[in-house]
């Protein structure tokens, strides 16, 4: 009877760790290696704020973006960046209004993966106000980024079913042309410098 009792539980054993290996890998983290890290400054030329409801575009012939970055191997995805400071230059929109565009707190750079030479990825915490003749408002929310190591630039474009949306609030005035609740893409392409180089194992 014990030996038998002895051979079920062996067994079970086995059998745990069989299941216990081959699981493992299935929830094993996605780690990102970073260089050189640290601070970096991004420029771009035109980017383009737009309602996904009324069409409306909001147009900035240039714009500039600093931060910093993690730096070494076995990094989380998360959080690997900031985004501490943003410019953007000559901002209009239709019936000839300009605009400033103000960033709000920290925005922060996140990756999902890599397929080299390419990290794909997020901006979160975005909040930004936009100032112009007879309309104010608040952009808010998360935008969809991929960068290469190749070419060393950061491109924003909203990918579809990614779950990142921009979306507006506080609208003041505007003429119709934004509205509260709308979702806004964002888009533009950012050389950074220095360059980085960015892969997962």
């Amino acid at each position: 009877m014990r030996t038998s009792l002895a051979k079920v539980l062996l067994c079970g054993a086995a059998a745990a760790a069989t299941v216990t290996f081959s699981v493992t890998p299935a929830f094993a983290a996605t780690t990102y290696t970073v260089s050189p890290g640290g601070s970096y400054s991004g420029s771009a030329g035109t980017t383009t704020l737009t309602d996904s409801s009324t069409s409306t575009t909001l147009t900035c012939t240039s714009a500039k973006a600093s931060g910093t970055l993690k730096s070494g191997s076995g990094l989380s995805g998360t959080g690997i960046g900031t985004i501490t400071s943003t410019a953007f230059n000559n901002c209009t929109g239709p019936l000839g209004i300009t605009f400033t565009v103000t960033q709000s707190g920290t925005w922060n750079l996140n990756l999902t993966s890599y397929t080299s030479p390419t990290s794909k990825g997020y901006i979160s915490g975005i909040s930004a106000k936009l100032s112009g003749t007879s309309c104010t408002a608040t952009v808010t929310g998360s935008a969809d980024g991929s960068y290469s190591n190749t070419t060393g630039v950061l491109t924003l474009a909203p990918v579809s079913g990614s779950g990142h949306t921009l979306t507006v609030s506080g609208v003041s005035g505007c003429f119709g042309l934004i509205n509260n609740g709308n979702t806004v893409t964002f888009k533009g392409a950012y050389t950074i410098s220095p360059k980085q180089t960015i892969t997962s194992p």
